[in-house]
């Protein structure tokens, strides 16, 4: 039985919920699934095709190694909507079994980029053409007693996440990233996402980032997920494949 909400001015609405919406910028969930045996890839279309018709974005991605089959990255407006997605992809067999929630945003440290950038980070426009290498890690920063991130002034930290954007700048049309926050929404603290021409692409740029103050003294990884962007219909019929 659904219990009716209580509409705005004191009566009782249909128990339909309001919208959930960031004030600026884009919902963000990332699912890791598993392909089951009663996987129906007609229906999880559907879903995923009702998804982008209520306005979000949506990258699938065909997973290499254990962890999951299919990564689902939805991007949207409304969070009520990111859940009928992740609703309807488990119930046509795409069990999750990761997942992460976050937000699209510009950091403190970037109030003076240029507009566009800005809009850029809080609105983009996924996938990239021309990169079909995926990959995705969860981060927060440090809190040890020698290496404590939050207790660094702002100046410090500026001056190191500048750094830090300085050595992934190097890979500027090799290498899309968006980094996602999720402090409050999830177990770690942002979300990495990057897009590469080449499984090598993506590999030397974290190689290369770590070596950076920033993550070399502050930074803590979670799992890595990597695979191949597919569209969504190839990537249904593969991992339908593979079960």
């Amino acid at each position: 039985m659904t219990t009716p909400h209580r509409a705005a001015d004191g009566g009782r609405d249909t128990g339909t919920p309001g919208e959930v919406t960031p004030t600026v910028g884009l919902g963000v969930l990332h699912l890791f699934c598993r392909a089951t045996g009663s996987l129906d890839a007609g229906a999880a279309m559907v879903a995923l095709e009702k998804a982008v018709g209520e306005g979000n974005q949506v990258v699938t991605a065909v997973l290499l190694g254990h962890k999951a089959d299919l990564a689902l990255m939805a991007l949207g407006p409304e969070l009520w909507s990111l859940r009928r997605l992740q609703t309807a992809v488990a119930v046509a067999g795409l069990e999750p079994v990761g997942s992460f929630v976050s937000l699209t945003e510009v950091s403190e440290y970037g109030s003076g980029l240029p507009e566009e950038m800005k809009q850029t980070r809080l609105y983009p426009r996924l996938p990239p053409e021309g990169k079909p290498a995926f990959c995705f890690y969860p981060m927060s920063k440090r809190r040890a007693a020698d290496h404590n991130w939050y207790a660094l002034d702002y100046d410090d930290r500026k001056r190191l996440m500048l750094g830090h954007g300085a050595v992934g700048r190097t890979f500027h049309g090799r290498v899309l990233q968006l980094i996602t926050g999720s402090t409050g929404l999830d177990d770690w603290e942002w979300g990495v996402t990057l897009f590469g021409a080449s499984p090598s692409d993506l590999k030397d740029c974290v190689y290369q980032m770590r070596f950076d103050e920033a993550s070399a003294h502050y930074a803590e990884f979670g799992p890595f997920y990597a695979g191949m962007v597919a569209d969504p219909a190839d990537a249904l019929e593969r991992v339908a494949a593979a079960r």
